[in-house]
């Protein structure tokens, strides 16, 4: 009968997700479901000395403050140290807590150093399990010599794993074959994956299937949770080697914990396959590089995959926010002089109000109201990012967003007399054209937000006083942010609180300068000044 484990890191790396934010109960009742599932081991978490810890959290500032529910079990207990984020010196002696196993992660320029703290970690009474992130960055000599030291060392079990989700079939043969020639027989070999191209569950089959003697662990969570494309489910796993090995876990807990405790989180926090993750995957780099690319709502698939392949090799596997943040702006930006559109806008707009209709789902539910407005105000009406609905006349439409411009396109052929673009839209129209960066906000979360953009841009033409409509704020419920449902917003939960927060200091700071008022309601600003 083949050995094989499964340890299930739902509380630590699907953490990543809602930054570990799962609340105290719920970790309790999670805890309590993997063990009812008799799954083998259980990662409760993080410990770290440098990430936030609190009692809602599952990072923990030391392995005796993870506390596991009462009662016998047969699941082992294991917690994740990044090398780098704790001091081994800090540690406290397995026996003076309900901690099995720690796992330690490290980079690939870490490895010497990291194996060093394992034996440290492996002198307090831990099983110590190595986590040699993303294997793939590993030549066959590196990893040899990583697996030499790793001989010589007191760690427990040697991981495979699959940071960035490209693991093919072959590549999972490749290092396996090369990881059991090497390693001490005594080792076991574990499996950790990354869903990007969908191949976790095949993958671990694969290894599953493989003719081996050792000891084979293979992480998963519940769900799937984890960031971006998620990791490998937990209850496919159990249900696969129920049916093919052995029946030896109770799945009814785990789908217990999906309904009860994982669903509302990812109602919140979604997670899975997407084709931006693969992009990441099959360019072999952090997920971050597409989950930021993703966030600014203005690219499709064609320009993230353009600025993913622009990341320089020696980048890819570490995130670098300052770097994504300026091939992107760089990819968007062509400098003009726009002097001249400036005029045009100023001479568009004197003497008279000025009306902005945002895309929000207010359009259609105070069309009433806005209707009343136009008609007792006769503003000079923008509408931004989208034609405006046939119900309200306007007079120009404002468009700074690359993938929405190429929604609207053919629309927007009728409307070239009255359309205002930012430099970094590519067009053969004859438009009233604006410098791109000119106008961007110093905050990353809002810095080429487009109702934002054309504040600015107006701002420059003279304009002082605004009057806003459709500018309904962010709200994560699935199809509640516009009024045209083809307007999808893919904006992940947190960004889009930080795009509120940071849209809120924005209108609080130009109201030193500039006269602004709400038309419908908004989630900047409680009650809408101009509702009537």
């Amino acid at each position: 009968m083949k050995n094989i484990k499964l340890l299930d890191c739902t509380l630590r790396d699907g953490g990543y997700v809602n930054d570990w934010e799962f609340g105290r109960v719920t970790i309790d009742k999670i805890l309590q479901k993997l063990l009812a599932s008799n799954i083998d081991i259980v990662e409760c978490g993080f410990i770290s000395e440098t990430k936030p810890t609190n009692r809602a959290k599952s990072v923990f500032s030391n392995a005796d403050k993870i506390q596991i529910p009462a009662g016998e079990r047969r699941t082992q207990i294991a917690a994740m140290i990044n090398y780098g984020e704790f001091d081994a010196a800090h540690l406290v002696p397995k026996n003076e807590t309900q901690i099995d196993i720690i796992r330690v992660a490290f980079h690939k320029s870490q490895y010497e150093q990291a194996i060093g703290f394992c034996d440290a970690v492996s002198n307090l009474g831990y099983s110590v399990y190595l986590q040699p992130m993303n294997a793939l960055a590993y030549s066959e000599e590196e990893y040899h010599s990583l697996i030499r030291l790793a001989n010589r060392s007191k760690i427990d079990a040697f991981y495979i794993v699959d940071t960035f989700g490209n693991m093919r079939k072959k590549d999972l043969d490749r290092l396996y074959r090369l990881v059991d020639e090497c390693l001490r027989k005594d080792i076991p070999v574990g499996f950790h994956s990354h869903n990007n191209l969908q191949l976790s569950f095949s993958n671990a089959q694969e290894l599953i299937a493989l003719d081996t003697d050792r000891e084979i662990i293979i992480d998963s969570s519940v769900f799937g949770m984890g960031r971006g494309a998620g990791n490998l489910c937990s209850e496919l796993m159990l249900q696969y080697i129920n049916e093919n090995i052995e029946n030896r876990y109770n799945l009814l807990p785990i789908l217990e914990c999906v309904d009860e405790y994982i669903m509302p989180i990812y109602l919140q926090h979604s997670w899975g396959y997407s084709v931006p993750y693969y992009l990441a995957a099959v360019n072999g780099c952090h997920p971050n590089y597409a989950s930021y690319l993703v966030n600014r709502q203005t690219l499709n698939v064609w320009d993230i995959n353009n600025i993913i392949k622009s990341i320089p090799a020696e980048k890819k596997p570490l995130f670098d926010k300052e770097l994504v943040k300026s091939l992107y702006l760089g990819y968007l930006e062509q400098s003009i002089d726009d002097s001249a559109a400036i005029e045009e806008l100023r001479a568009l707009c004197k003497g008279r109000k000025v009306l902005i209709l945002a895309p929000g789902r207010s359009l259609v539910t105070y069309q009433k109201t806005i209707e009343r407005y136009i008609r007792e105000n006769d503003p000079v009406v923008f509408g931004v990012n989208h034609i405006p609905m046939a119900c309200y006349r306007y007079d120009r439409v404002f468009v700074s967003n690359l993938k929405r411009f190429r929604s609207i396109d053919e629309l927007l052929a009728k409307l070239s007399s009255r359309l205002v673009c930012t430099s970094n839209i590519s067009t053969d129209k004859e438009v009233c054209a604006l410098n791109f960066s000119s106008y961007l906000n110093e905050n990353d979360a809002i810095s080429d937000n487009a109702g934002l953009l054309l504040i600015n841009i107006l701002k420059k033409a003279g304009v002082q006083e605004f009057a806003l409509a459709g500018y309904d704020g962010f709200n994560y419920a699935g199809g509640k942010n516009y009024y045209d449902s083809k307007l999808i917003n893919s904006v992940e939960f947190e960004k889009q609180e930080a795009i509120n927060r940071a849209i809120v200091d924005y209108f609080k700071k130009a109201r030193e300068t500039l006269h602004i008022t709400f038309v419908t309601p908004t989630t900047y600003e409680g009650q809408a000044d101009g509702q009537v």
